[in-house]
């Protein structure tokens, strides 16, 4: 099976190293970039071609859901999974409407994560 291809997109430098830590422990996962910048998280996108972006909403700028949006409007056949320190049943909603493969807590474990992870890229794959 081929690695699953996965962009980082998270303010917080301790969020980001904190995944691609516990991504970069499954061989079938490649952490492809990491950014707190969601204008360059297109960027990368458009240059690594990942399979999931793990886009953080709540952020200091308030773009956390134009973000979302460009990305989905850039990189329709990419699955984008949402991250967020606290539930917002209406940004849930939001971004599930919008286009949003999954809504995660960043305190999911790691086991959890990367099943999300293979539920979005792989959802019709046999369990």
């Amino acid at each position: 099976m081929p690695r699953m291809r996965v962009l980082i997109i998270d303010e917080h430098d301790a969020v980001r190293q904190a995944l691609q830590d516990r991504l970069a422990a499954n061989i079938d996962v490649e952490v492809v970039g990491c950014t707190a910048c969601w204008q360059e998280g297109l960027n990368l996108a458009a240059e690594k071609k990942p399979d999931v972006i793990l886009l953080e909403t709540k952020r200091s700028d308030g773009q956390g859901m134009t973000a979302l949006h460009q990305l989905r409007a850039q990189f329709p056949a990419v699955c984008i999974l949402i991250l967020t320190s606290y539930p917002e049943p209406e940004e849930r909603e939001k971004a599930l409407e919008g286009g949003a493969a999954g809504y995660l807590l960043k305190d999911i474990g790691s086991a959890r994560l990367l099943q999300e992870i293979r539920a979005a890229v792989l959802p019709l794959a046999p369990i």
